[in-house]
């Protein structure tokens, strides 16, 4: 079954006289429980397709449904707790809040959802023992590495029990070593159900998920699955 279906989206921006093609009749599908990277240099379109699947902008024209609910028909109120129900961020710059601890930046999201303090503050601590955290909810951001603060990241995506995981350059401030943990965490959490796509400029990264769909110029001009994987791979 299908969690995203992409039909014929458009994105066009206005730069003085021109107009600028972001998107240009972009389809494809997204079963559940796959695992897939959105791969292109700078200007292919990449982001702006991330920020359409986030619900953060909407597409000139074309449909995206997520989870069968048509969110380019949504208003901002309720894309706001289509978001916070359905779909889990993780960004490049961990997007951490300076002033709380690692147990406070999870617990964010469960109180824009309502969640009772303390079935917020275990599940919190649960997710980042999930990630390796355990000994560090009591850290700020600061007091944490990099990879620390991805991890923290990755544990308040999980937060809203998401249906899908949208992950922008997930490994793109980290050293090698780090990033290569952090894709094995996604791997985890894939084969524990999750739905992930990640946005990416580095082939190599792309490699390490199931599926890769290549952009260029506002276009899709691949998409297959990695080597070794099979479409069962990808449902799994």
């Amino acid at each position: 079954m299908a969690l995203i279906e992409a039909r014929e989206l458009t994105k066009l921006y206005r730069m003085g006289d021109e107009t600028v093609h972001a998107l240009d009749g972009v389809s494809f599908s997204i079963p559940d429980r796959d695992y897939c990277a959105i791969v292109g240099p700078s200007g292919s379109g990449k982001s702006t397709l991330m920020n359409i699947l986030g619900g953060l902008d909407t597409p000139t024209s074309g449909v995206i449904t997520i989870a069968a609910n048509d969110i380019g028909q949504m208003n901002d109120d309720d894309l706001a707790v289509f978001r916070n129900q359905t779909i889990g961020f993780v960004f490049q710059s961990f997007n951490l809040l300076p002033r709380l601890t690692a147990l406070e930046n999870v617990e964010l999201p469960m109180i824009y959802g309502g969640v009772l303090p303390k079935e917020r503050k275990e599940r919190a601590a649960e997710l980042l023992e999930r990630v390796g955290l355990g000994q560090r909810m009591g850290h700020r951001p600061t007091q944490l590495s990099g990879g620390q603060q991805q991890r923290v990241a990755i544990a308040r995506a999980l937060a809203g029990q998401p249906k899908l995981i949208l992950a922008d350059e997930p490994t793109g401030a980290l050293d090698t070593n780090t990033g290569v943990e952090i894709m094995a965490l996604f791997r985890q959490l894939n084969r524990e159900g999750a739905t992930i796509v990640i946005v990416t400029h580095d082939h190599e990264v792309a490699a390490q998920t199931r599926r890769t769909i290549e952009m260029r110029d506002g276009h899709i001009v691949s998409d297959n699955l990695n080597e070794g994987k099979t479409r069962h791979d990808a449902n799994v």
